[in-house]
């Protein structure tokens, strides 16, 4: 039954997602392995955006670490325990609250075992800026005791580097470029402390190839010039060299919209969708303290609130004018939204 709850919420997912963003590019999903033990680990741009992301696209159901705080409320406790979120804490939560991480390092440490995935977020914290930031040792612990309890687990590693071109933005676009797996085996010697430190800066100077990596000094002056040049951050690899080689190399395609025709759809999707609109408008948006959480927000309402006003417009349509007004509003909500979003 679990398993049908989790085929049923990620397909829902995948078609909320396919709706929400205007392109979605999947790069090297091959190199994730099918079965057996895996540790994915991805930078941690866009709160739980990213999470949804990898849930839905790279291709194994995960069991996530996530931060314990939204785990308070009861109902949503239970909730996103079904769908494979373990809660993770921090010193913030209360030092007395970190002991409550061994057990789930302990259950980690099983699902491994056992061939399971398990994914995290290694900066510890989401920050918009596309910066990867210093890693924390969490997830090598994870590893690394995996290992020193079932020494024969051929344990991989896959590096994720997540790229928005404008993560608090509608309609976005976002590719997710997957790295070439990593031997956990390869870097267990007799020195602990050494091993975590190789594995640490391994991981990170990897994911800082898969996802744009604008060094902290001067970043507002990277990113001026990186606008200036409309540099297209779905391609790392290039705005990487591009920043490497101080401005001197950096050719980009510039992918231009039809923005009047896409403004045209855009209102007519708002028409169609005013209450939903509204309510994000006025009752959401401005309770939101953290840019970060913008999008998940915004995609919290187009999952709920959006199919529910769809459904209640198209009954009552169905009920005063008949089955064919009720098909013809779903058509053209469903057909302006996908314009507005796609074009």
């Amino acid at each position: 039954m679990k398993s049908l709850w989790l085929h049923l919420v990620r397909g829902y997912l995948r078609i909320g997602l396919f709706f929400y963003y205007r392109r979605f590019y999947v790069i090297n999903k091959k190199a994730v392995p099918k079965t057996g033990p895996l540790v994915i680990l991805s930078n941690h741009n866009n709160a739980l955006m990213d999470a949804l992301l990898i849930a839905t696209r790279a291709g194994r159901f995960s069991y996530f670490l996530t931060r314990a705080s939204v785990f308070k409320n009861p109902k949503v406790k239970t909730f996103l325990k079904s769908l494979n979120m373990l809660p993770v804490y921090r010193v913030r939560d209360g030092w007395s609250s970190i002991q409550e991480n061994n057990a789930i390092f302990e259950y980690c440490r099983e699902l491994l075992h056992k061939g399971k995935v398990v994914a995290l977020f290694p900066e510890g914290n989401h920050n918009i800026k596309r910066t990867v930031r210093p890693l924390s040792k969490g997830f090598t612990r994870i590893i690394f005791e995996t290992l020193d309890n079932y020494p024969d687990t051929n344990l991989k590693i896959i590096p994720i580097g997540l790229n928005y071109e404008e993560a608090d933005a509608f309609a976005d676009s976002v590719s997710m470029v997957i790295g070439d797996s990593l031997q956990a085996n390869a870097f267990v010697t007799d020195n602990r402390n050494q091993n975590i430190l190789n594995l640490k800066e391994k991981v990170s100077e990897t994911i800082k190839t898969l996802t744009t990596h604008i060094p902290v000094e001067a970043y507002a002056s990277h990113m001026e010039k990186l606008q200036q040049l409309k540099v297209d951050f779905l391609n790392p690899t290039a705005v990487n060299k591009c920043i490497n080689s101080n401005y001197e190399d950096c050719s980009f395609k510039v992918n231009r919209r039809p923005e009047t025709v896409k403004q045209i759809f855009k209102f007519l999707m708002l028409l169609a969708l005013f209450v939903p609109y509204l309510v994000w408008r006025y009752a959401v948006k401005p309770r939101i303290n953290e840019i970060e959480f913008v999008s998940t927000f915004r995609f919290a309402i187009a999952i709920t609130l959006v199919p529910g006003w769809i459904f209640v417009v198209a009954l009552i349509l169905g009920v005063c004018f008949g089955g064919i007004a009720a098909f013809y509003f779903v058509l053209f909500t469903l057909a302006t939204s996908l314009l507005a979003v796609k074009l």
